[in-house]
């Protein structure tokens, strides 16, 4: 009976996408403002799914599955309603407004518009995928809950998979288990989890190996290197610019913790 059990168990969890995870000993970098030769020791690279994949690196593509990407038509019935009707923007992106999916029409109908850019990450061949702003529940000012970003999540990472791609959980430290153990993303992309205290909450679920940090030089706690002394940082942390600017443009930072021994 326990045996049973178990098996049960284990096919009752969401399968991690297709694809796997992060390669053993994952060291990434962060290119979402253009992609450029990866620094030495580098493993796994992301890019923005407009973007190519770095040949020869463990490629993840950026898509944001949450909010529009700026300049991109949207329909206004699929977008969060503001206090006055017009779209409700993200405060931190006003040329970024919240996609609502907030039903099952709405999650099936914004699904539809943002597979052509999971497709392209697939068809370019891209490793895996990260969906940006997972958290734009906490910025829809009470029209959007946890469990409709769980829900559209499912959606995205079910498309993903179909495609063949693994699929990352952006941030979103507030979804504890449920985002490997419900959704069935395969590791973790984080920003600033020193600066806010919060790597344990995904290392803790995903494995310091299965987190790929990020720290920005222009608001730490502390130094970077305070950061890397951390005993519940992920393996994979980096320090890097605001602007994700490449390398050789101004104000381009990049730095990586050392591995951990």
């Amino acid at each position: 009976m326990r045996i049973v059990t178990v098996i049960l168990a284990v096919l009752l969890q969401p399968s991690l996408a297709h694809g796997g995870p992060l390669p053993a000993g994952a060291l990434a970098d962060y290119q979402l403002g253009g992609g450029y030769p990866p620094p030495a020791g580098v493993t796994v690279v992301v890019r923005d799914s407009t973007d190519q994949p770095a040949p020869g690196y463990f490629s993840i593509c950026y898509v944001n599955g949450f909010q529009t990407q700026p300049g991109v038509d949207w329909p206004v019935d699929l977008l969060v309603p503001g206090p006055g009707g017009a779209p409700l923007a993200d405060p931190g992106w006003p040329d970024e407004f919240l996609l609502d999916i907030s039903t099952d029409e709405g999650r099936a109908a914004n699904l539809d518009l943002v597979l052509p850019a999971i497709r392209a990450c697939a068809d370019k061949g891209f490793d895996a995928i990260e969906f940006d702003n997972l958290d734009s529940y906490t910025r829809a000012e009470g029209r959007l809950s946890l469990d409709d970003a769980l829900s559209f999540a499912s959606l995205l990472v079910s498309a993903a998979r179909g495609l063949g791609l693994a699929s990352g959980q952006k941030n979103t430290p507030e979804l504890g288990r449920r985002g490997r153990d419900e959704v069935g993303f395969g590791f973790t992309m984080v920003e600033e989890c020193h600066r806010w205290g919060e790597c344990a909450a995904y290392t803790d679920i995903y494995g310091a190996g299965q987190v790929l940090g990020i720290e920005y030089a222009d608001d730490l706690r502390g130094s970077f290197a305070d950061a890397c002394a951390d005993p519940d940082r992920p393996a994979s942390l980096i320090l890097r610019d605001r602007e994700l600017a490449p390398a050789g443009a101004a104000g381009h930072v990049f730095g990586a913790c050392a591995p951990r021994r």
